[in-house]
């Protein structure tokens, strides 16, 4: 029975490898191959070793290699990414001229330059059928435009993020979840927006990944404005350490003390 394999192919729209199976492990790191995506028949660069496919644990399905690419075909793809940078410069001066709303931000032939692709960036719906027009006029082939958000835009760049690796939109993130600043209040992170902002202008990402956990260890913690008694005196909770769960309290006089949250269920709370 023949074996198959798979590789990890890097296609020029798609800041994370995409997987594709041969049937063989004859291609190797730096080969050019030619797969189909939704996009069309594309040009990818090989850039894992062949692995057996009962290794593969990926969850999207393996779809299959076309071929290996010629010496041609990829300096066909070459042209086609020159020409793609024209067409942007085109298609901006276009969007300049009709007064459109929108910032082009990429664009892209796929192989058989069947189809044209342009992605941009715009607050609202945007009425480009003139656009569409001027563009098919000039270049003869099938125009897609797709508006994309400002997270898409920073997967597409890439760029390091402030923890000093790659941007999780650019490694391992597929979908984008809604993340408001209820997350970083219930994180009780100070509400410095700059610091919370990642490279798209948007809240971080990952003020998602911890949140559950806080939220878990939150509920056996008291809640700001508790209040309790302490030496004959009346303490009112104003702040807290979750991970360590160090409690600070306060009187009226502004005298306060941190202590820990088995320590502070020992003493009578006091009426509100």
């Amino acid at each position: 029975m023949e074996s198959h394999y798979y590789i990890g192919v890097s296609l020029n729209h798609l800041p994370r490898l995409q997987y594709f199976s041969y049937q063989d492990d004859s291609l190797k790191k730096n080969d050019f191959v030619l797969v189909e995506t939704a996009r069309g028949i594309e040009l990818g660069e090989v850039k894992t070793n062949a692995t057996p496919t009962n290794q593969y644990k990926h969850r999207f399905a393996l779809m299959p290699v076309l071929r290996k690419a010629k010496e041609h075909e990829v300096s066909l793809q070459n042209k086609n990414d020159q020409e793609a940078k024209q067409a942007l410069i085109y298609c901006r001066q276009q969007v300049q001229a009709l007064k459109l709303p929108m910032d082009m931000v990429s664009a892209e032939y796929n192989f058989d330059r069947s189809k044209l692709f342009f992605n941009f960036i715009a607050e609202d719906r945007v009425d480009f059928r003139d656009l569409i027009r001027a563009l098919s006029s000039r270049f003869h082939t099938r125009i897609d435009l797709r508006q994309i958000g400002a997270r898409d835009r920073a997967k597409l760049y890439g760029g390091i993020g402030i923890c000093g690796l790659p941007l999780c939109c650019t490694t391992f993130l597929n979908e984008f979840d809604n993340i408001s600043i209820t997350r970083a209040k219930n994180q009780m992170l100070t509400l410095n927006i700059p610091q919370l902002t990642g490279h798209c202008g948007k809240l971080l990402c990952c003020l998602k990944y911890e949140d559950d956990a806080y939220t878990a260890l939150k509920a056996a913690l008291p809640k700001v404005g508790d209040k309790y008694q302490l030496q004959g005196m009346v303490y009112r909770v104003t702040s807290m350490n979750v991970l360590s769960r160090m409690i600070k309290i306060e009187n009226q006089d502004r005298q306060y003390q941190f202590i820990h949250v088995d320590e502070l269920n020992k003493l009578p709370k006091a009426s509100t």
